[in-house]
């Protein structure tokens, strides 16, 4: 009787031990599962913020090879503008000589002053907006903060998949070894990859980065 009473206490033991073992497994296959969901999530923020640098990036580039050529052909009228300005202070200059450079030195300035500000139209209080030097200046600034801001988020989406990625791995050999510490390991992995991919998002604190693409 003691001994059929010890081989029933073995294979209750042996069944809460099996039992154990599959919700372990079941547990871990969870966590699997969200990290990889999570690591899918890090994966297009980080693409995104790529993409945006490179976008505001060329915008930004763009904007100000448009402000320097506009910046030249301000200083071409500027030159013509003053030439003509000395041609009408010379002394003895004939009355109608002097009626007929004063519109075009008048168009000059007007070109001029053009070309330092030209806000728009249609949205006149808006700073970005137009084609003026002034305009064009500020929209460039505009861009290359919202590139330095999309850069300053890609280290934190590449440590935080870095992170995810690792404690997959980490949480799948916990099933293989049926070691409980594995999948800790892999769920602390996980937590500080999700602050990582959460600041990626609403950068609480910026990381270090490389040089800005040009």
């Amino acid at each position: 009787m003691e001994a059929a009473e010890a081989a029933e206490h073995i294979r209750e033991s042996l069944e809460k031990r099996r039992h154990a073992d599959e919700e372990f497994r079941r547990r871990a296959a969870v966590v699997i599962g969200l990290l990889a969901m999570l690591l899918a999530i890090t994966h297009l923020g980080g693409a995104a913020a790529t993409k945006e640098t490179i976008n505001f990036n060329i915008l930004a580039s763009d904007t100000w090879a448009f402000f320097q050529a506009k910046n030249i052909r301000q200083t071409s009228n500027q030159l013509a503008a003053d030439e003509l300005e000395i041609r009408l202070l010379e002394p003895g200059l004939l009355a109608e000589v002097r009626a007929a450079a004063q519109p075009k030195f008048d168009r000059y300035k007007a070109t001029v002053a053009r070309y330092e500000s030209e806000p728009d139209p249609k949205d006149p209080d808006n700073p970005i907006r137009g084609d003026g030097k002034k305009e064009l200046m500020a929209r460039a600034q505009y861009f290359e903060k919202l590139r330095d801001h999309a850069q300053q988020q890609i280290p934190s989406f590449e440590y935080a998949e870095a992170l995810f990625q690792i404690g997959i791995v980490v949480g799948s050999v916990s099933i293989v070894a049926a070691a409980r510490w594995l999948l800790g390991l892999g769920v602390a992995l996980g937590a500080l990859a999700l602050v990582l991919m959460l600041n990626g998002f609403f950068l609480f604190m910026n990381l270090p980065i490389g040089e800005v693409p040009h």
